[in-house]
């Protein structure tokens, strides 16, 4: 095979972990776990821009049999096309020329009980009035996402805020009327509602549990890192009633999805520059008995005392790998969990479009606020410049829509040669937006810790596989 002018950077991807020598054939999504001969071969081919006889000249520390055997295996690979594929590119997606809208995060409260410092929501408020979704303009949301769904027979309503559960009423007649407008529709409707579990009562877990509704409840971990972020508006801590009331809730699920998909749920946390150690917060969560959780970095300006230092790269890789060996160390034991961003589908993963593009902010999925505007996401909630219409008039701005879809990994320079462009989908809009005033530009230190986990996820693979 010739690879004098195969790219390897942008179609390959080496690294090293817990004694695994992993490769990644980007392309096809192949992961491949190396001996140190392989290991050899390959660094050398890059090196020899695909002269596989002088690798095996210069491979004289090994015995010349093993070598003669290693390159034809690497071959046999390449011929099956799951090492050294080509890039499917340049591509540019096929989209309806009306957007097909297929879920809405529904803003039905901007306010909230606490007072999060790295919300960026502004507290709830989103930068305007503390207001609550009324119910006919829920209402209108619903039809309006049914309306715009098209072909699609399966919608997704999220209840968010602020705290939506401060608009408990309004949640509950919403589901009901979803339904009903949806059976109508010949179509079926996901909700989903995010909360920071102040307000989880039983009824309202009982209210969660009859309607099929998954879950993501919000809790930092430890006490101490909790309370510092997410405090009451007074400054107290929320830690205490945050956590019993997730015990509670998490006791009562039977058979949750490992996945956001189903009926599901997941402790969802945030973990910033005070909190490198983050795992041991992964862990703290598993101690309380959840099972599903997510944890994510925080996203904040340079300002900020909770952002992140370039310094604290390394510590918060270190967090990821002991993170790994953990989630490994404890796999089907009754300790074990399930970390979001180690699940990893290789062989059935989305197609290519989707994996271009990433959440489908803009022109798949809308955020609705209170009075009914629509915007590409909730993150974009409260900029005039991202209004995108409004339920009402049932209306999309087409150009802002082919703004976003436009933002694929092709079209943004920084990612088409990173080996994580097609895991990532480009990474975060609105990180992009606010660190670079650009769609197009993606947020660095966001990549770098996407590819830290990914190959963590990877790693995580190639164990399991091995027994």
């Amino acid at each position: 095979m010739n690879l004098a002018n195969y790219d390897f950077d942008a179609n390959l991807h080496r690294f090293e972990q817990g004694g695994e020598r992993i490769v990644l054939d980007v392309n096809s999504g192949s992961l491949h776990s190396f001996d140190p001969v392989a290991w050899e071969a390959l660094k050398l081919l890059e090196e020899l821009r695909g002269n596989w006889g002088a690798v095996q000249e210069q491979l004289t520390q090994y015995d010349q049999a093993e070598v003669a055997e290693v390159l034809q295996e690497l071959q046999a690979l390449a011929e099956e096309g799951t090492l050294f594929s080509g890039d499917p590119g340049p591509y540019e997606p096929a989209f309806p020329a009306e957007p097909i809208i297929k879920a809405i995060c529904l803003h039905v409260a901007h306010d909230c009980n606490l007072r999060c410092e790295y919300c960026f929501a502004g507290t709830g408020d989103f930068g305007g009035d503390r207001s609550l979704m009324d119910l006919e303009v829920g209402k209108q949301a619903i039809r309006f996402v049914l309306s715009k769904s098209g072909h699609r027979k399966h919608c997704e309503v999220d209840f968010f805020g602020g705290e939506p559960l401060v608009n408990y009423r309004v949640v509950k007649e919403l589901v009901d009327f979803g339904r009903k407008a949806a059976e109508e529709a010949g179509k079926t409707i996901k909700f989903t509602l995010t909360t920071n579990a102040v307000l989880l009562d039983k009824q309202v877990r009982e209210f969660l549990e009859a309607n099929d509704i998954s879950v993501v409840l919000s809790l930092d971990g430890r006490q101490e890192v909790n309370d510092q972020m997410r405090p009451y508006a007074d400054g107290s801590g929320s830690y205490g009633l945050v956590a019993e009331n997730i015990k509670a809730f998490v006791a009562e699920q039977t058979n949750p999805s490992p996945f956001a998909v189903g009926t599901y749920y997941y402790v969802r946390g945030t973990y910033t520059h005070h909190n490198l150690d983050f795992d041991q917060d992964v862990l703290h969560l598993a101690e309380l008995g959840c099972r599903q959780i997510s944890v994510e970095p925080v996203v904040a300006g340079p300002e900020a005392h909770h952002a992140f230092r370039e310094e604290d790269l390394p510590v918060l890789a270190s967090s990821y790998e002991r993170l790994a060996e953990e989630y490994l160390a404890r796999r089907g034991s009754p300790a074990e969990f399930n970390f979001f961003h180690f699940n990893l589908e290789l062989g059935k993963g989305p197609c290519l479009p989707k994996r271009l593009s990433g959440c489908g902010a803009g022109y798949e999925y809308l955020a609705v606020s209170p009075d009914g505007t629509l915007y590409p996401c909730h993150q974009f909630v409260g900029k005039d410049e991202f209004k995108v219409g409004d339920v009402f008039s049932g209306t999309v701005n087409l150009e802002l829509a082919k703004k976003f879809r436009a933002s694929h990994v092709y079209n943004k320079p920084e990612c088409r040669r990173c080996w994580a462009r097609f895991f990532c989908g480009g990474g975060c809009h609105a990180a992009a937006h606010n660190f670079n005033g650009d769609l197009r530009k993606p947020y660095k230190l966001g990549c770098q810790l996407q590819q830290k986990r990914l190959e963590c996820a990877m790693y995580i693979k190639v164990k399991e596989a091995a027994g």
